[in-house]
């Protein structure tokens, strides 16, 4: 079972756990992991990672980053670790870093910075969580937590756990800081920004575009309730500590970069990828693959490289659909049944929309609970590929839940729409100010909408009554056409 293997590999590292001395403050602390088993546990989770999320194919951007940040990271608290930086193709404004050195932005956060001094400053912020081994502290005191894709929006702690052993989701994706690491970070951020030559001030500023993002003051999470410090209370905090450290180091002369960052992020693809799956009036597309199915009304989705999950907002009803790695049918839907030890009540070879399929009635136990989890699954083939359908509830309330999964299943299909393939991501554009005036009016000049207009200027980091001047470089979002 799972949970026997996580409690005995809690056991295991409580066994071995020792003091260690943390190379930031220099205090020993209580830690279950040698460094070397802190980088393993980093190397193991990278690959998941990266299944997860994909990496973000642009040359100039990876390399960026990899050289920023190994410049990094040879003046930090631990020169000698092994970093890795990556960029993932994920539409979702965040960065992050897994203990052993690996650290992640998201295009979508690369494509909301407007300058160098913004990007090192969060880089900085990053490796700052890996020196000082916030991730190894937080692993050692929630070493059983598993955070899957589905678990935010499933209810039933049944559904939660099975969602997270079919998505093979990181746990350490979601990790979570306290604020005093946070705020530990932002200080090393400051520091590492300000030691390789970029003014910290701007990390400052880009925590007012985080402000903006998640809704502004009105819009937030109040402070008390949120687990990082308010973004306003940072950009307050962060400025300060750069003037110190700008005053500390006697060090003046620091870059911003503006025009060089944007200039290597003109085409940056911005918002969801629907080559890569998108919803559209109830139904699930999926132009590379050319598949369709429909989604159940009022359901939400949450899509992946990996697969597609979907729940109703009681959490008591969970689909997943993935791609099976086996050659046949027949070998496909054994899987489906062994791989999570399923007791299958029924089969039977059925057709959906001319592609030959294997439809499979199953349950299993839990055994902590008590509870039955019943599953309709649906193995099929089409073309070259084999797709697999679970629909999930507990069995007293799978037949409400059935018909649903049913029509979801059976509504699989080729994708033949040319106007639903032929659809793709939008780019930033970067573009050169023609005539001076407010940054709302030259937006509009270049054909944005009214109700885009505040998106737009959140991505430049200004307001829309702001001024820009001939000559400066603005970002614009454009229609996507296949190319960069």
């Amino acid at each position: 079972m799972l949970i026997s293997f996580r409690l005995m590999v809690f056991g295991l590292l409580i066994l071995s756990a020792s003091c260690a001395r943390n190379p930031v403050t220099g205090k020993k602390e209580f830690a279950v992991m040698s460094e070397q088993q802190e980088i393993a546990l980093g190397a193991n989770s990278n690959p998941q990672i990266i299944a997860e999320f994909g990496e973000y194919n642009d040359q100039k951007i990876q390399a960026f980053i990899d050289e920023k940040g190994q410049q990094m990271a040879k003046i930090s608290h631990r020169p000698n670790l092994p970093f890795h930086f990556k960029v993932l193709d994920s539409d979702v404004v965040n960065a992050f870093a897994l203990p052993g050195g690996y650290v992640y932005f998201t295009r979508g956060i690369m494509a909301h910075f407007n300058n160098e001094a913004e990007f090192a400053g969060v880089l900085g912020h990053e490796i700052g969580h890996v020196t000082a081994r916030h991730g190894v502290s937080q692993q050692s005191q929630n070493i059983l937590v598993q955070l899957g894709l589905i678990v935010g929006m499933v209810a039933v702690p049944e559904l939660a756990q099975f969602g997270n052993e079919l998505s093979q989701g990181a746990g350490l994706l979601m990790l979570k800081f306290g604020r005093d690491d946070e705020s530990q970070s932002d200080k090393l951020g400051v520091e590492y920004s300000t030691k390789i030559g970029y003014d910290a001030r701007e990390m400052a500023g880009f925590f007012k575009t985080i402000s903006r993002l998640s809704g502004g003051p009105e819009g937030r999470v109040p402070t008390f309730l949120s687990t990082h410090p308010d973004p306003l209370d940072r950009n307050k905090k962060v400025g300060e500590m750069a003037e110190a450290e700008q005053k500390k180091t006697n060090n003046y002369n620091l870059s911003v970069n503006r025009d060089g960052y944007l200039r290597m992020i003109d085409g940056i693809s911005y918002g969801p990828d629907p080559q890569q799956g998108y919803v559209e009036s109830g139904v699930f597309y999926h132009p590379q693959f050319k598949f369709q199915f429909p989604v159940p009304s009022d359901w939400r989705l949450q899509n992946s490289p990996q697969q597609v999950q979907m729940a109703p907002k009681d959490g008591k009803a969970m689909v997943v659909f993935a791609l099976a790695q086996q050659q046949n049918l027949r070998e496909a839907a054994n899987a489906a049944i062994a791989q999570d030890s399923f007791k299958l009540l029924n089969q039977q070879n059925v057709t959906v929309n001319g592609y030959p399929a294997i439809a499979m009635t199953a349950e299993q136990l839990n055994r902590q609970t008590g509870k039955t989890i019943r599953a309709l699954i649906y193995v099929i083939q089409a073309d070259s590929y084999i797709y697999k359908f679970y629909g999930l509830s507990l069995s007293t309330d799978f037949q409400n839940y059935e018909m649903l999964f049913q029509n979801t299943f059976r509504g699989f299909r080729e994708l033949r729409d040319p106007n639903r393939i032929n659809v793709f991501v939008e780019r930033v554009r970067v573009k050169d100010v023609n005539r001076a005036g407010t940054l709302a009016d030259y937006l509009r000049s270049q054909g944005v909408p009214d109700k885009r207009l505040e998106e737009h200027a959140i991505l430049n980091g200004m307001e829309q009554t702001e001024q820009v001047n001939l000559g400066m470089l603005i970002k614009v979002i454009e229609k996507g056409t296949g190319t960069n």
